[in-house]
């Protein structure tokens, strides 16, 4: 069965980058969302078992989408891609309850290495 994948980003061509970066044999069932709010929704709706998140995004930001994640507990993997590669946008987000923190633009092996080192894949 394949693993509710959500892809939480304002950017479509980050949204396609992800896309093109999953692991071919990995199977999921992806869907997008433009914003934090979109996001939280198909959280709930059980569309995202594993979420990449972007914490810089219109309407409702990827931070508040990690706080409301752990307020509501949700049940879900959180990996923030994000261009802000600041030591305390990182440390936030881990603070956050995110799994792990990519830099963008989106590296292949580096994501492999996370997805293997949380144990997803």
């Amino acid at each position: 069965m394949p693993i509710p994948l959500l892809i939480c980003d304002d950017s479509n061509m980050a949204r396609k980058q992800v896309r093109k970066a999953l692991p071919a044999s990995w199977e999921v069932d992806v869907s997008s969302a433009t914003n934090g709010r979109e996001g939280l929704q198909a959280i709930r709706e059980g569309r995202g078992e594993v979420v990449f998140l972007d914490p810089t995004m219109p309407e409702v930001d990827g931070y508040e989408v990690l706080q409301k994640i752990r307020e509501e507990g949700l049940k879900c993997f959180v990996i923030v891609i994000s261009a802000d590669t600041r030591p305390e946008a990182r440390a936030r987000v881990m603070k956050e309850g995110a799994l792990a923190f990519i830099k963008k633009p989106i590296n292949g092996e580096r994501l492999m290495e996370v997805l293997r080192g949380s144990g997803l894949i």
